[in-house]
């Protein structure tokens, strides 16, 4: 097996960041070898199996003669501001809430 390429090397921005449900379609533009990389990083990095599968897959049509197609997106229009984090701040949460003791009958959901 040949060493991972570094992060910045590897064919597609942000490799790390792209969903499994788009994968296909993202590297449907690279030749065996930059889909070569990508499973070499994959593997030293997070082996995540679906990814594996796929990038697998991908690499085995080319070898029976896919050809690629398209051109490599460098935006990312499939993740979105809710995916890169929440914008909740101590000014936008909401009002502290304190659970009443157990056995607290005025709650009818807890025995009395």
């Amino acid at each position: 097996m040949s060493t991972a390429p570094d992060r910045a090397a590897l064919p597609l921005p942000d490799y790390d960041h792209i969903p499994l449900g788009t994968l296909p379609s993202r590297i449907s533009a690279l030749d065996a070898g930059e889909v070569q990389q990508l499973l070499a990083y994959e593997e030293a990095h997070g082996s995540r199996l679906p990814v594996v599968e796929v990038l697998r897959h991908r690499i085995t049509a080319l070898e029976q003669g896919a050809t690629p197609s398209g051109a490599v997106q460098q935006a990312m229009p499939e993740v979105t501001s809710s995916q890169t984090g929440s914008s909740v701040t101590p000014a936008t949460a909401g009002p502290t809430i304190n659970p009443p003791s157990h056995g607290d009958p005025t709650n009818p959901a807890q025995p009395r």
